[in-house]
Parts: C-alpha cells; structure tokens; sequence
C-alpha cells in the first residue's frame, strides 16, 4: 500500500463535499509530474486530502477504491481518474506552515514543488503528519 497526498481548492471541492458524497472521481489533473504519479496509485492506496488556497493545510484522509482510469472526459486519451472514499477527517488541520518548518517534514515534494497537485508520502511523512494532527498547531513542538 503506497500513501499519497492530493490538493484541491475547497471552494470547487472539499474534505466536507467528500464527507457528504462519500466517495468520488478525482479527476482534472494535467501536470506530467502529477499525472505520473496519478497513474501509480492502487486500489487500497491511503491519501491525505489537503486543501490549497487561503486554507493551506491537509485536513483529511481518504483510500483509494480503484486503480487509474482513462479519464472519460479528456478526447486526447493522456489524463486518468482514481475512485476515492472519505475514511475520517483530522482532528486538527495540518497547515502547510506547520509541516514547512518540521524538519522531519521540510524536505519533503509537498513543501519542494508547491504546484504538484498529487504528491508521494513516505510512511514516516504520514505518521508525522498524523502526530501533527491530533494537537493544536500551537500545542505542536517541533
């Protein structure tokens, strides 16, 4: 099981949007970089849900309910779809602030390559993200 993160801007979809569907077609991403690792994701791939713009902060986890798809929408045949399930929103927010000044986090592609819509996560990335996120950001040492 590999673990990912995926940005979307909360005012055209967010964590609640997914809380209330259930599940959804992560669809709409066209960066190579993204696209590259969009086609690596597997069914029972677990995912942060980050929100971008004013917010800046992961705030949920999802899993993958089916591989890569052929993105029904796109006539070129380049870009694919991944089914996703909300699994449980974070206590806390993560915001990207918080995880740039963590050294266990600064590194990573997230902080790196802020235009990078879907991002690896190492399994030590995600568990620090988890500690993040069941205290207050101003409760959090780094």
């Amino acid at each position: 099981m590999a673990r990912w993160l995926f940005k979307e801007e909360p005012s055209h979809y967010s964590y609640a949007d997914l809380e209330r569907d259930g599940e959804t077609v992560w669809n709409g991403v066209s960066n190579n970089m993204a696209l590259q690792n969009l086609r690596k994701i597997r069914r029972k791939d677990r995912v942060l849900f980050y929100h971008t713009g004013s917010e800046k902060a992961v705030v949920g986890l999802m899993e993958v309910v089916a591989d890569p798809e052929p993105d029904p929408d796109d006539a070129t045949g380049k870009l694919v779809v991944v089914k996703v399930k909300a699994v449980r929103r974070l206590r806390h927010p993560v915001p990207l602030s918080r995880m740039k000044a963590d050294p266990q986090l600064s590194g990573w592609d997230l902080a790196r390559l802020p235009r990078l819509s879907v991002v690896s996560v190492s399994e030590e990335q995600w568990r620090r993200v988890e500690e993040l996120s069941r205290e207050r950001e101003e409760e959090i040492r780094i």
